[in-house]
């Protein structure tokens, strides 16, 4: 009993320690950063982050300003700086200049990339994936999003590792009461043999040794099923949860943009404006670009470059020309705003009858709307039966959680029947979700896969991260499944149920058989030697059920 004592202390100390070294070294690894100040100026110093900034001359000192390169620690709230492609953000804050295309999934969960301008917010952590732009520091170091998610980690964290296990092992409880048994028949019988009969058939032997046996034999089936769990009281959480909550991108659906389909107009051919898309978009490769052209791969859509030089908008789209002719691609406001495209006037209820669900490009040829290319993060196939699965064994309440729009979030939560989801959420409104449910008496499962994730994984009865998620996610979770597909969460579900139904069956056969062989011998019926052959015996025999597979083959 010290023994397995002193181990789960160790496991503890171990875990809370590799997570909070994690966290500390959660870094942006960003140690210095391009500031913008200003430079002497002979009628006098203007606002460096309101000054007019282009796009193309960006990185071009002014005889307004200069760049100078700081260690981050020395940027403070109204600093502006600069970010470029590639570089990370490492400062929360507002664009003041330039625009980009940043991709957020680490912060909000968005799939996509997202478009920033003049006024639009910047996270820290997140990455400018196209394009440079100027931004005015709102948060200094160590209170931006992504210090947050860092701090509510190790929060969560302490207060897991704080709270009491299940009430004391059963065996440690009949312990006291083996030895009164044993004084009380002395003192009534006076008989030796009778009192020594109540100490040989004790009941922590037969509990303490087939009960890690159970636990540590599901824990192997899980194993076999491409599934990690950090401890036995972990799969005990997941067969008390009654609720559980999702991300969205990564987790319900798989993180890799592909093309839904391709709406042909003005008299083109689906497969012909897919084709010309690829060729346009091949040039300057990005999330959405990638599925254009594999898309296009996947069909066997191979073209010849027949267009001249592409001129490429940071974080809008592309123009070239194509057989005499102008082709654009790229946003809305790209094609129909700045470009000063047209929808065909008989097909206008053609392009509002598009499906709202999907990311749209738009494809013009000499002004006029050509195609509209459907981008969707798509969902995993298996999930609306696996929801459905988990609900039938006992599961009442299924959550969606994304950093997605509303739009998107609700085409998804229909299709896969959630009773209830949530967009636009930041890491932080899903750990706090997490933390309403519990005050709520309700048990949570968190299923994530990035560093969004990691606070809500912390905070909830279970976390259960994604393979090839993000590593602070995985190594926060509890338990970690396969990526290939949601169905392991089932089989989870089935073999922590058939785990508690075992342990409650060993209790009882333990407890029965044992208190029976202990009447016999105070009463004389058995002797001490043959009393502790049968408690050895059923020791065994139940030790080596415990140690068989949970579920049926």
């Amino acid at each position: 009993m010290f023994l397995l004592k002193l181990g789960e202390i160790l496991e503890d100390w171990t875990h809370k320690k590799s997570v909070d070294d994690l966290a500390r070294t959660m870094s942006l690894r960003t140690d210095r950063v391009w500031m913008r100040v200003e430079a002497p100026h002979p009628q006098g110093n203007l606002p460096m982050c309101d000054q007019h900034l282009d796009n193309e001359l960006l990185d071009s000192e002014t005889s307004d300003t200069q760049e100078i390169l700081v260690p981050v620690s020395d940027v403070r709230v109204g600093d502006c700086i600069v970010v470029r492609m590639g570089g990370i953000i490492p400062l929360d804050g507002k664009v003041t200049g330039g625009e980009c295309l940043v991709n957020q999934a680490s912060i909000t969960g968005e799939s996509m990339p997202v478009r920033k301008r003049e006024g639009s917010l910047a996270y820290a952590g997140t990455v400018v994936e196209e394009g440079e732009c100027v931004i005015r520091v709102e948060k200094a170091m160590g209170s931006a999003q992504y210090d947050k998610i860092v701090r509510m980690i190790e929060e969560s964290e302490k207060l897991k590792s704080a709270t009491e296990a299940r009430a004391a092992h059963l065996a440690d409880r009949l312990v006291p009461y083996s030895l009164g048994g044993t004084a009380l028949t002395y003192l009534l019988t006076r008989n030796v043999t009778k009192a020594v009969s109540v100490l040989m058939v004790d009941f922590s032997c037969a509990l303490k040794l087939s009960m890690p046996l159970a636990v540590l034999s599901a824990m192997r089936e899980s194993g076999a099923h491409q599934i990690t769990v950090k401890g036995g009281k972990f799969l005990e959480a997941v067969s008390m949860a009654d609720t559980i909550v999702f991300d969205k991108t990564g987790t319900l659906t798989h993180a890799e943009p592909t093309v839904a389909q391709v709406v042909p107009f003005h008299g083109q051919q689906a497969d012909e404006m897919l084709r010309l898309a690829a060729c346009l978009e091949e040039h300057y490769p990005h999330s959405m670009a990638n599925a254009v052209v594999k898309a296009a791969m996947e069909k066997g859509l191979s073209h010849e470059e027949h267009h001249t030089k592409v001129q490429y908008v940071v974080a809008h789209g592309i123009s070239s020309m194509v057989d005499g002719q102008k082709a654009v691609i790229g946003s809305y406001h790209f094609v129909f705003e700045d470009e000063g495209c047209v929808v065909p006037e008989e097909e206008q209820e053609k392009f509002h009858a598009l499906p709202s669900e999907y990311s749209q490009l738009y494809l013009a040829i000499s002004g006029v709307l050509s195609a509209v290319i459907c981008i969707e993060d798509p969902i995993r196939s298996e999930a609306p039966e696996v929801i459905r699965e988990l609900k039938e064994q006992g599961i009442r309440k299924a959550v969606m959680m994304t950093g997605d729009s509303e739009r998107t979030a609700q085409a998804v939560a229909r299709q896969i029947g959630v009773d209830e989801y949530y967009a636009e959420v930041l890491p932080e409104d899903k750990a706090k979700f997490i933390q309403g449910e519990h005050q709520n008496g309700r048990h949570v499962i968190m299923v994530g896969d990035g560093i969004n994730d990691s606070p809500a994984l912390s905070e909830a009865d279970v976390g259960i991260a994604i393979a090839d998620g993000a590593a602070i996610a995985r190594e926060v979770a509890d338990i970690t499944i396969s990526a290939d597909d949601l169905w392991a969460l089932v089989t989870l579900k089935r073999i922590s149920d058939a785990l508690i139904k075992r342990i409650d069956t060993n209790y009882r056969q333990i407890i029965s058989f044992n208190a029976m062989l202990i009447l016999l011998g105070v009463v004389g019926i058995l002797p001490p030697a043959t009393s502790a052959l049968l408690h050895n015996t059923s020791t065994i025999l139940i030790s080596m059920k415990s140690m068989t597979d949970l579920l049926a083959t």
